[in-house]
């Protein structure tokens, strides 16, 4: 079976468009002679003959008319493979898996990244897991999910590239019949004052940034947590709270969620008493969209107040 070299295609096709070796070369930015002889060995290469020399030109033999049709479509194809393999390349095409935990997509920032990626590559097929941090720092590890938004904080030893984007302050979230909120509003507590009380934390196995940040936290303003209850999901301990099992700790952005019978109240927060988002990506080769989304990530970081 033949194997024909796209460049000499190229060279036959501009030969047989321009009709003249003297034009073709000239186009191509090469010498006539060259082209003279690379015609004939794609001539040779075939076995046929592709082209009638007359005294002023080069006419196409029917072999020559039948090739000339199929070139242009081998270099249109191949045009076309070279123009996808480069869009995938700088991240204007493909496929993204975006992860999330529960609590990260009620902060402002991630869903504004998430909108202005999709408004730049809108030929990027993207896909968004949600799921807890411990899970999905098991599917960045595999390659399941390409980067994600996480609580916690670890990772470099398992291969995971972590990359802090902010800290956020944290709320105790409270029963609306709770005695602390119900005689008066309290516009702020001291993380003191929940030494007595019935703590329901987001489980460390699912979050465990968010798990031991409270814990330190306690333990600097002098007590250790009495712990109920672990919910499998952010959300869960709101229910849990709404529900009259006990108080929790909950980043700032997930005052949006309106759940009824839950007052949040802002805690004389010490320093450690703080929610982290990171952003996590196998420390490995990346594909163009998520090294596009990282850029975007780190743009919008700093323009973000």
């Amino acid at each position: 079976m033949a194997s024909i070299d796209l460049r000499l295609l190229r060279y036959f096709v501009a030969v047989a468009e321009e009709s003249h070796l003297t034009k073709a070369a000239a186009r191509l930015g090469i010498r006539q002679p060259p082209l003279s002889q690379q015609i004939r060995v794609l001539e040779e290469e075939l076995g046929v003959t592709l082209f009638h020399r007359l005294p002023r030109g080069m006419e196409l033999t029917e072999s020559g008319r039948a090739l000339l049709e199929d070139a242009h479509k081998i270099l249109a194809l191949t045009e076309q493979a070279v123009e996808g393999v480069r869009r995938v390349s700088q991240g204007e095409a493909g496929r993204l898996t975006v992860g999330f935990t529960g609590s990260a997509a009620f902060h402002p920032f991630v869903p504004s990244v998430i909108r202005r990626f999709r408004e730049l590559a809108p030929n990027v097929r993207l896909v968004l897991e949600e799921s807890s941090t411990g899970e999905l720092m098991d599917d960045v590890c595999d390659g399941r999910v390409d980067v994600a938004f996480v609580r916690g904080p670890y990772g470099p030893d398992r291969g995971v590239v972590v990359e802090k984007v902010l800290d956020e302050t944290m709320l105790a979230a409270f029963p609306a019949d709770h005695p602390a909120v119900r005689r008066r509003p309290r516009q702020r507590i001291a993380l003191s004052e929940l030494a007595d009380e019935s703590l329901i934390l987001y489980r460390r196995h699912s979050g465990p940034g968010l798990y031991d940040a409270i814990l330190a936290a306690c333990a600097a303003a002098g007590f250790s947590p009495r712990i109920a209850q672990e919910a499998p999901r952010m959300l869960s301990t709101l229910s849990l709270v709404a529900a009259g099992l006990g108080v929790s700790l909950v980043p700032a952005s997930l005052r949006r969620v309106n759940i009824e019978g839950v007052v949040y109240v802002s805690v004389s927060r010490p320093a450690s008493l703080r929610a982290p988002l990171n952003l996590i990506w196998r420390d490995a080769p990346l594909s163009g969209a998520a090294r596009r989304l990282i850029e975007e990530v780190r743009r919008h970081r700093q323009e973000s107040p």
